[in-house]
């Protein structure tokens, strides 16, 4: 079932349990929003804002910014800080 919401302010709203896939955003302030256990896989991020953003916990296989493969540029950081947790 396709539902269409627009003009809608809906702080403080929280998704349980909820099959989202095919979900279109467009034009949607997601400030300071949280998500949990979601799969984002195959999603598609367009003239976006990610500053402030934090990440934790993610695999990052696969993602691109910009043309640049990001888990081959962060493989040999996460790779450096396995061998110093190992050591410690």
């Amino acid at each position: 079932m396709s539902q269409r919401i627009e003009n809608q302010r809906m702080g403080g709203t929280e998704f349980h349990n909820c099959g989202m896939a095919e979900v279109l955003f467009d034009n949607v302030n997601l400030s300071k929003a949280r998500f949990h256990n979601v799969n984002l896989s195959g999603a598609h991020l367009d003239d976006v804002n990610l500053s402030n953003l934090t990440i934790v916990n993610a695999n990052v296989e696969g993602l691109t910014i910009y043309g640049y493969d990001i888990h081959t540029l962060l493989q040999p950081l996460l790779e450096r800080d396995h061998e110093a947790r190992k050591g410690d």
